[in-house]
This record gives C-alpha cells, structure tokens and sequence, in this order.
C-alpha cells in the first residue's frame, strides 16, 4: 500500500512535492473509500483512490512520471553499465536547479512493514540513497549511502537491524545503481519486500494505457476469463462471450508485398511461436453468435478491454495501481465504472490502490469521493509545478458541487485562455483572473 510520495526537480516538478495517500479525519465514505492497515504496533488509514486535476502541461503527468521513474530505478539499476546514464530531467527553467540533483522518495507497506524509501541522483550517479523500515513504531535505520564530494567516496552507514553481506553488496555497488537493487540481486533477504513492492506491488501504465496483450493471456485462463467477460457486459451489453484461440504461427499469413529482409526476421523470430487470436461474441436478431475481430471495435471499446485484465488483476492481488489520463477514449460513465471498483469492499477486498490523472469532471463529486481523494496540479509564473490537496479549501461536506467550483477557478488549476481578438489591454479581467490563479 502506498502512503506517501514525493518528488522535487524533476521535469516541471521545482521543488519537493507531495502527494499522501492518508486519510484525514473526514468521516465521509470511510467504510467504502478508505481502509486501515495494522503494522507492528501502529494503525494507517488509507485512500483507497486519489485523482490529480490540471490544465494540460500542468505538471499531473510529471508526477506519474516521476513514479514511473523511481520503479524504473529500482527495478532495472543494477542491469546496467558502468557508463549508463540515469534518467535525469530536473526542473530547466531556472539556473539554480537545473544542474541540480532530482530526489523521490516513497513510503509504503510491503508484506506487513512499514518503509521509507528514497534516493537523489543526477545524469550519473546516485548522490544519496536511504531506506528506514518500521516493524513498530520506532524507525529502525536500515542504511544511508552518501556521496563525499571532497573524498570522492561513498559514506555508509548501516543499523544493527538490517543484516546480510554488507560489504559484498557495497563493494558491488556501482555509481550509477542502488543499493537497494544490487543487494537484492546478490540474494538480500532483508530487501526482498521493498524491491518486490516497486517490481510487482507497483503497477503503471504506459502512456497510452495498456495494450490488448495482458487482458488476452488472462482470457486464457477459464476462471478469469469469466471475469473478464462480466466486466465487459457490464459496460457493453452488446457483447455476449469471448473467444480465444491460438495456433502456430504461419509463414504464409506474412503480406506477399511485404519487403523479403523484413519478412525472413518475422519468420525467424516466430518460428514455433503460437499467435492467440481474440473475437468478440455478439447475438444477431436470429439468437446465432457472431464473431468480430478486436479491430471492429471502438476506440473505448478496445481500451476499456485493455484495461480489464490489469483491473482485475490489481484488485485480486492489492496492488497500487497508476494511470496517467484515465479518461482517454472512455465514456465519463466508464471513468465512474472503472473507479467504482476501488471504492467497493466486494470488488476491492485486498485494499488495492488507485492513483491517476483526469481530465474529467463529472465524477469530482462528493457522491465519488472524499475531499482528501482530489488534488489539483498548476504551474506558477516560472513554470514550475505545485501539487496541492481539494483539503487545504475546506469544501463544505455534501454541499459544495465541487465540479462547479473547479470550472468557475476556485480551486486554480486550470488552462489560461487567451483570446486572440481581444487585445489584452482592452481585458477587464485578464490581470484579476492571472492574479487569482498563480
């Protein structure tokens, strides 16, 4: 479970941004969209869902990306070279940051301890890297890694809780990979958990959703094909079973007109592969099933498909879950569907966690979510991003529309127009509306 992100000089992100995914005293739709944990000997209360609102280039997308960013690391650091780069883009838009050192940092429960995770790094090396772990209430150190930029060296230091080969796992270390990565691919017990939240736990999507690919494999299995299917019919009616087949790949399916070096390296690489093909069932006016191909679809159609199998499958396993523009190609009503899966205890009985960008107002409602599940991205005057809370208004419990409030600027976060046909001098608003909103 996720309980707190934060992220600073990273793309339009200039200074240390936070997003917290623990739940305020607010007693509104506790029972649906909030849940609490036991660890150790301390009690968390979570969101279940939290969703980011902002004009485009607002800075929402940064802060997947800055997740994304953090898994990447974690997950593929220790698979590099010694002069592969890390993915540095800090804040440029102004002198003092932009050689500066990007820092994330999570905290999270993975396998029933509490962890505080983060690390700073530049183009090419990790200049500090941490990790507290909290099997009580007290933080236990685990270890600090440290760049000395006078001695040219590392300075570590390790608590008495955390065990193992230690120096092997330093000496290993490179300057360009984690600790935390390089332990665990040396056999690290200790780290096992906070590696496998980020590899397995931690789930995102690309930018353009999923493909087809996951959602097709699972309908190979009987079990979650059925769920796959009530998922679909729920949303379209109008299909009425799914077919899955596969069978080996055939050289002659290739188009005849296809360039002959392109055509042998797909022949190559298929050869004995099995292709799956995917139909969906659908009733005529004679009660006869027809099959049509994925590509008959509609655009929210196929994404809505796309997104079945992940759904599920962070639902069944209580995985943290995100997605960058939830609302591309899908129907407001399907953004609510989708959604509606986290704040129920029959569909999201393992706590599992959703995380995303919209742009879609009709669900920021009071009837969709708490006031501690909405925030807001905006971009100050020099570009750079500020994340903040629907909380810090103090909206009015069931009273305040809050899609209406959004729309007419009290909460900031949305694009500046500028009209073309009105100079800006003749604006009788143009400089209030600019000082209202940066």
């Amino acid at each position: 479970m996720l309980i707190n992100f934060s992220v600073g000089n990273y793309k339009s992100i200039r200074t240390l941004q936070e997003l917290n995914m623990t739940k305020t005293p607010a007693k509104e739709k506790a029972a649906t969209n909030t849940f609490s944990i036991e660890v150790g000997e301390s009690s968390h209360s979570l969101l279940t869902t939290a969703t980011i609102y902002g004009a485009n280039a607002s800075g929402k997308s940064n802060l997947v990306h800055a997740v994304r960013t953090m898994r990447d690391i974690v997950v593929s650091s220790s698979k590099g070279q010694i002069g592969d780069g890390l993915p540095y883009d800090p804040f440029r838009l102004s002198k003092s940051t932009r050689n500066e050192p990007t820092e994330l940092e999570a905290i999270f429960i993975s396998e029933g301890v509490k962890y505080q995770y983060g690390f700073v790094y530049d183009e090419n090396r990790i200049l500090e890297e941490w990790l507290y772990a909290y099997p009580r209430k007290k933080a236990q150190k685990w270890f600090l890694r440290a760049w000395d930029v006078e001695n040219q060296k590392y300075a570590w230091q390790f608590g008495r809780f955390f065990t193992g080969e230690k120096q092997v796992w330093v000496n290993s270390t490179r300057p360009n990979s984690l600790f935390l990565s390089t332990a665990v691919q040396l056999n690290s017990a200790n780290l096992r958990p906070v590696f496998n939240w980020f590899a397995h736990t931690l789930q995102i999507a690309t930018p353009n959703g999923w493909n087809i690919n996951f959602s097709t494999s699972e309908c190979e299995k009987s079990e979650r094909k059925s769920k796959i299917l009530d998922f679909m019919k729920k949303a379209d009616a109008s299909i009425n079973a799914i077919e899955v087949s596969s069978e080996l790949f055939d050289p002659s399916t290739i188009p005849s007109d296809m360039p002959n070096e392109l055509k042998s390296m797909i022949i190559d690489k298929m050869k004995g592969e099995e292709v799956v093909e995917l139909k969906f069932m659908k009733r005529d006016d004679q009660n006869d099933m027809i099959p049509f191909e994925v590509e008959e679809e509609s655009d929210g159609t196929r994404r809505l498909f796309s997104f079945a199998g992940p759904w599920l499958d962070a639902l069944d396993g209580g995985r943290v879950l995100v997605v960058d523009e939830l609302n591309s190609n899908l129907h407001p009503l399907l953004v609510n569907y989708l959604v509606g899966f986290f704040h129920s205890k029959e569909t999201n009985p393992n706590d599992a966690q959703l995380l995303f960008t919209t742009h879609e107002t009709s669900i920021l409602s009071q009837d969709v979510f708490r006031r501690d599940q909405v925030w807001f991205a905006e971009k100050d005057r020099a570009g750079a991003s500020t994340i903040y809370s629907l909380s810090d208004f103090k909206p009015r419990k069931d009273r305040d529309d809050l899609e209406s409030f959004y729309l007419s600027g009290a909460y900031g976060a949305l694009p500046v127009l500028i009209n073309e046909r009105f100079p800006a001098e003749d604006s009788q608003c143009g400089d209030d509306f600019e000082e209202a909103h940066f």
